[in-house]
């Protein structure tokens, strides 16, 4: 890899690890305004409708002038988001403002890598992409908990004399700070190399811009080798949209953890994604990127067979580590839940990676990184609301499990069938590592 890569992996670390914290932040901002609970969750929604509200233009605004350049706008906007949460605008609001900065960050963080790098490296790139995303996830929440500790925030506050300009609660001190991760971010961007990758300039009329963005779609969709590779990440990011509130129920139900807890086994399982993707940056080539599609079903049956696991059916006692003392079904459930997470970071990775080099070879980088965003966001969605549906009814911890579990291993059983059904019709897998035609 060279230089210029290295540059983009630290301005993705540190553009993510402040999304991350900022939605700590945030919550304890809705909590110190007195907003009622019911607002928390819509953080997540005003942050992600962006992405499909957006998707027909934001890939067109990535190919509109060097990518550096789009990802320093974009965090720039993500720290006007932050200011905007501090001085009257709504969190809900503002964190929407973020949402955008997002959603147009996105299209030219993937897509630069196919204009930087050979299609033999971009498994290995979304990897190394994907791994450090989780860690920043990670150390983004741990940040955000640390930055509204009254120990933590109250020098922030004092040191910088917020309170002067308004600004009193620990929440307030904490989005501050923040903001100075997103301007260190986009410092950073300014150091990523031009490609010298030029498109053709793109109208931005309305009409014209959702015909076109329409457009795209039905290629992706319709190409052999696209249509499979979108399907498994649109299934992997509403999926996993509800897997990461699914595991607190879980654990709650089956475990007695309480949210704090839940938190730290939704790290384990994030924890089992980033190694996955670091395996599969090492063992699968994008020429058998394709292989990795059992691993799908793999991941499924892992979450179905745990449904009605209990801490009744573990051993009595427990290991100490670090001083602390955990019990073996703790331990057992977080085996199974990296195992979950490795089985998702091994066949999502070399499926991103295929995505981005047929959506470059048949269309922009940028524009086919909008498209897949649109399709994993509108998924992300949709599985939400489905799963917010059967809470409404009431349907037990176990049981969503199953539905869930079996949901994710149909899915991809299908997606496997209509790939071998491809390959019997035509061979397509010649067309990886192709280059690009126009």
């Amino acid at each position: 890899m060279n230089r210029g890569f290295y540059t983009i992996m630290a301005a993705q670390f540190l553009s993510s690890l402040a999304d991350n914290a900022l939605l700590i932040a945030a919550i304890a901002l809705l909590a110190s305004i007195g907003a009622p609970e019911w607002m928390t969750p819509l953080l997540k929604l005003f942050f992600v409708v962006s992405y499909v509200l957006l998707a027909a233009w934001v890939g067109l605004f990535a190919d509109s002038m060097p990518k550096g350049r789009v990802m320093f706008l974009t965090n720039f906007l993500k720290a006007c988001g932050c200011l905007l949460m501090l001085f009257g605008g709504h969190p809900l609001l503002a964190y929407a403002i973020v949402g955008v900065g997002a959603a147009a960050y996105s299209p030219a963080k993937y897509g630069i890598l196919t204009e930087l790098l050979p299609p033999e490296k971009l498994v290995v790139a979304n990897g190394w992409i994907e791994g450090l995303t989780v860690g920043s996830i990670i150390l983004g929440v741990v940040l955000g908990g640390v930055l509204i500790k009254p120990e933590v925030a109250q020098p922030i506050l004092n040191v910088f004399g917020l309170e002067a300009i308004g600004l009193h609660t620990y929440a307030e001190g904490a989005i501050f700070a923040i903001a100075f991760v997103y301007l260190a971010a986009s410092v950073v961007n300014l150091a990523i190399p031009d490609t010298g990758v030029r498109y053709p300039k793109q109208k931005l009329d309305p009409i014209d811009s959702i015909r076109s963005f329409m457009s795209s779609c039905r290629l992706l969709w319709h190409d052999r080798l696209g249509q499979i590779s979108l399907s498994v990440t649109t299934l992997f990011w509403g999926a996993g949209a509800v897997l990461q509130f699914l595991v607190l129920k879980w654990c709650d139900h089956a475990l007695g953890m309480d949210l704090s807890q839940g938190a730290v086994m939704q790290a384990v399982v994030s924890l089992g994604i980033a190694i996955g993707a670091v395996l599969a940056a090492a063992k699968v080539p994008l020429k058998r990127s394709l292989s990795v599609l059992p691993m799908g079903i793999c991941m499924g049956a892992l979450v179905t067979l745990t449904a009605y696991f209990t801490k009744d059916m573990a051993p009595a006692g427990g290991l100490g580590l670090f001083g602390f003392e955990i019990s073996w079904a703790v331990l057992l459930a977080a085996f199974v839940m990296v195992l979950v997470g490795i089985c998702a970071g091994f066949f999502v990775v070399p499926m991103n990676a295929l995505l981005q080099h047929r959506g470059h070879v048949l269309m922009s980088a940028g524009r086919s990184i909008a498209v897949q965003n649109f399709n994993e966001n509108l998924s992300i969605l949709v599985m939400l609301g489905v799963y917010s549906l059967l809470i409404l009814f009431d349907l037990s911890v176990p049981a969503t499990m199953v539905i869930f579990g079996l949901f994710v291993m149909t899915s991809m059983g299908l997606v496997i069938w209509k790939h071998r059904r491809n390959q019997a019709e035509y061979d397509s897998t010649h067309l990886i590592g192709e280059e690009k035609r126009h």
